[in-house]
């Protein structure tokens, strides 16, 4: 007969492991590093390049990117003085890279350069006067996040000038801002709402194949593919 040590069997291995993790300290967690915002600089002479480098090449949560590797940036930090043709022009090349969010830091700026910042699709907006190390950082963490950065005083022009738009040039088209006729925007409303074909048809005064028609065109240029993804439309853009 084999004789079997008592250290050595199966049930003194379990009996003698299990004492191991009550008997060893438990570490700590240790927390997830945040992900550093990939910017690039774009500004218009070094002066103000090396001012704004500065400033945020400390930042640890900031990763600056060389000049040739600026199209993977999460975003691309613009330093004018003015709003200028050469400015345009770069702020519009920007645009056209889907993967930056663009923001622009100025010496001044006019109410008549709105128009040209929303065409070309900036996200922030900070005066150079006002750009110290804290506001830069939380411009380039909010547009980071998807958020927009606006001086109170130009966040007032925008909403005025929107509201220029909507009644001097929709309104009189009925159009919205969504892209929807008035009586789109009200079709799809409804839909949203839960009513079917026949009840929009009641409410519109519109006969069912004018509902049916005008919902088909709506779902076809807009890509909606069934009733919640209306709902989801409706809700940001306001309708409901």
């Amino acid at each position: 007969m084999t004789h079997t040590d008592e250290h050595d069997s199966p049930t003194a291995a379990r009996r003698g492991s299990a004492s191991w993790p009550s008997a060893l300290p438990t570490a700590p967690p240790v927390p997830a590093r945040k992900a550093r915002v990939s910017v690039a600089l774009y500004a218009e002479d070094g002066i103000l390049h090396a001012g704004v480098v500065q400033q945020l090449r400390q930042q640890p949560d900031v990763r600056l990117l060389p000049e040739a590797e600026g199209d993977q940036a999460q975003v691309s930090l613009v330093v004018v003085d003015t709003v200028n043709d050469p400015a345009v022009r770069l702020l519009r090349r920007l645009q056209r890279n889907t993967a930056t969010r663009t923001g622009l830091v100025v010496g001044s700026f006019e109410a008549a350069a709105l128009q040209t910042m929303i065409e070309c699709g900036v996200a922030a907006v900070l005066r150079r006067a006002e750009a110290d190390q804290d506001r830069l950082l939380h411009l380039i963490t909010a547009m980071a996040n998807g958020e927009g950065v606006l001086p109170g005083d130009l966040l007032g022009k925008l909403l005025e000038h929107v509201g220029t738009l909507q009644r001097t040039v929709l309104d009189p088209r009925g159009l919205t801002l969504s892209t929807l006729t008035t009586r789109e925007a009200e079709m799809l409303r409804l839909v949203s709402e839960g009513f079917d074909t026949v009840e929009i048809a009641q409410k519109t005064s519109y006969s069912e194949r004018t509902v049916k028609n005008v919902l088909h065109e709506v779902a076809t240029r807009l890509r909606l593919r069934n009733r919640a993804h209306a709902v989801g439309y409706a809700m940001r853009h306001g309708l409901i």
